[in-house]
């Protein structure tokens, strides 16, 4: 019986472990539903659901986006916003941006300009280890300031694993080789010193030298047959006779290994995981580099309606040294940890130092860019289009002279999301084949790629589709709705008058926290939902403190994409850690340094040139403004 009663507790036990997330979704809401039925205001209502929503993303017991639809029926319930006032904060100003950026992003992946810069890119730096991985890195983190941080991983990994690849057959080539030269010359020098021996030696002398060679070949101990006896010697010297050794071929160490040593698992190592830190790291430099970066931005320009302040240039300006000093200081840690201190050796740029795998790795880079032709009419197209979209985002309104917005008479009309929805609506008109031109002038890759419709435009709906994150969309939409819900609420105010102790605290101090607090948090929560959650409470802390709110803002924002320590911090990681190369071991070790890395370099960027560039010491007008109007 009581083997039986065991028994059925395991298996109950097992069964709510595996319904666990259906049963966190029923008890999170009921477990704090007395909240705002004991203090039924406004404030107690919109924290339930706020911590609903929070618990529902840190747990992800339901999809994100799922999620995000939280406030759009449970504060209309509650009576905390209208449903119409929550359905208006679903698609924003930076949703349109968002659309037109991935209609680029779907032109350049359909055309495979990304690979054509990967390719060149890393041409350039050469097949030396350090200089590889640092290749690499640049192209990454290039196309990550454009396209979304996952995206640009999963472009840009097959290409590095196809040269890994390739380095590991010509290690295992090398190794072959090498082993079948050691063994005939081992082979060749021990029949001449026992046939010397033999001559010469006495049995003492031979019976050392035949146990010296049983321990050097590779461990295997070689017992004496029966042809082997010897002869009794005679005046102290053997007769001739004759001696078989048996042949054993050395056999190295990690032959059973994927990898053909150590160091070259190193080297793949070391190239996977600076694929995912420069997705990361190139996320941060433009507005539309990551999800995060947008919602902030929305957050703020909602929140504080007259700062304009955060715009494409201001960021990038800021964003731009954080993003090259991480870039070589990330390199040199991974260098470092997986490669040694010997820089000379993995870092010169002289042809006669290349090694054989080497050579073969260039060729192997080679043939894949002569596989891709000469540039086509897209890419061309595609790479016009790219560089128009960043020249018209930096000339709106640069701030130290008139953008081209002063060319209208209303001012305020016009942001980044107009110039990026009109140049991605250009693409679904533009034809994709080269007008004016005749069959046979045609490239090959024209003509695939448009089919028999001669006026087939750059990008279809399908490709539009097929890339468009529209979770990501939903989830900053629940953001948006979140913060309105607090403003309404009052939550916010409250939440401001509950961090009045902390303002004996310095503001970098206080930065400072914020940055570690959301970094620790990240690792095991989505970065969007992390950063959602935060940016209400910080913009409170930040007005009950007297501090710019940009103080903290946007330290906490970059902070809130270090989330590289585990596979499940960010899909960047998982789908690294999908190719096998690295250990979870090996990505907390890696990922602890680089969150260092980021939360110093932040910090040094927002104390020295993030200070002028914002107006950081002192409070701003916007801020106190708002902070006048609450308390009314």
């Amino acid at each position: 019986m009581r083997l039986e009663a065991a028994a059925c507790r395991m298996e109950l036990i097992q069964k709510l472990w595996e319904a666990r997330k259906l049963v966190l979704v029923v008890l999170i809401p009921l477990s704090l539903l007395p909240l705002p039925l004991i203090h039924p205001t406004s404030e107690a209502c919109c924290a339930y659901v706020l911590m609903v929503t929070a618990v529902y993303w840190v747990s992800e017991a339901v999809p994100l986006g799922a999620a995000a639809l939280v406030p759009a029926f449970l504060y209309p319930l509650f009576g905390v916003l209208k449903s119409s006032e929550v359905a208006a904060e679903y698609c924003k100003d930076t949703t349109l941006l968002l659309m037109g950026v991935i209609c680029l992003a779907a032109s350049i992946e359909k055309w495979n300009l990304h690979k054509r810069i990967a390719l060149r890119m890393v041409m350039i730096a050469g097949a030396k280890p350090g200089m590889l991985v640092l290749g690499f890195m640049c192209c990454t983190v290039f196309l990550s300031m454009w396209l979304s941080n996952t995206s640009t991983t999963a472009m840009v990994m097959p290409i590095a694993e196809a040269v890994l690849q390739q380095l590991i057959c010509t290690g295992l080539a090398d190794a072959q080789d090498d082993d079948s030269a050691v063994s005939e010359k081992e082979e060749n020098i021990d029949h001449n010193q026992l046939y010397t021996s033999a001559r010469h030696g006495t049995t003492q002398e031979l019976c050392a030298r035949t146990e010296v060679l049983s321990v050097e070949l590779n461990g295997f101990m070689l017992k004496q047959s029966p042809s082997q006896e010897f002869v009794k010697p005679t005046n102290g010297h053997l007769q001739s006779v004759s001696i078989d050794i048996p042949v054993v071929k050395r056999v190295r160490a990690r032959r059973d290994s994927q990898y053909p040593t150590k160091r070259d698992h190193m080297i793949c190592k070391c190239l996977s995981l600076s694929i995912t830190y420069a997705a990361t790291i190139g996320g941060l430099i433009t507005i539309t580099g990551t999800s995060t970066n947008l919602i902030f931005a929305e957050q703020f320009n909602t929140r504080y309606p007259d700062a304009k302040v955060i715009n494409f240039g201001t960021w990038f300006i800021f964003s731009f040294p954080i993003a090259i000093i991480m870039l070589f200081l990330t390199w040199l840690w991974l260098h470092l940890l997986f490669l040694g201190c010997n820089f000379r050796e993995t870092c010169s740029l002289s042809k006669k130092r290349k090694t054989r795998r080497e050579v073969l790795s260039e060729q192997r880079i080679q043939e894949e860019y002569t596989k891709l032709g000469p540039i086509s009419y897209p890419e061309v197209v595609t790479g016009v289009f790219f560089v128009l979209m960043t020249v018209l985002w930096f000339t709106r309104e640069p701030g130290f002279v008139p953008g081209w917005t002063s060319l209208f008479h209303k001012k305020g009309y016009r942001t980044d999301a107009t110039v990026s929805v009109l140049l991605g609506f250009l693409l679904f008109l533009i034809p994709a084949r080269r007008p004016f031109s005749s069959c046979c002038a045609r490239g090959p890759t024209d003509h695939a790629s448009s089919g028999s419709d001669p006026l087939a435009p750059m990008i279809t709906w399908k490709d539009f589709q097929r890339l468009m994150p529209w979770e990501i969309v939903i989830l900053v939409g629940g953001g948006y709705a979140l913060a309105a819900g607090c403003k309404v609420s009052g939550l916010s105010v409250w939440i401001g008058r509950q961090l009045e102790p902390m303002s004996g605290l310095p503001p970098w101090a206080v930065t400072l926290l914020a940055c570690l607090l959301v970094s620790a948090v990240t690792e095991f929560a989505s970065n969007p939902a992390t950063l959602t959650v935060f940016l209400p409470i910080l913009s409170a802390l930040s007005e009950t403190l007297q501090i710019n709110p940009l103080h903290t803002l946007i330290p906490s924002t970059m902070c809130v994409s270090f989330g590289v320590m585990l596979p499940v911090g960010n899909p960047p990681n998982a789908i690294v850690f999908s190719y096998g190369h690295v250990r979870v071991s090996d990505m907390v070790k890696a990922g602890f340094g680089v969150n260092l890395i980021g939360v110093a370099v932040v910090m040094l960027a927002i104390t020295t040139w993030g200070g002028p560039l914002f107006n950081l010491s002192e409070f701003p007008v916007w801020a106190s403004a708002r902070n006048a109007t609450q308390s009314l």
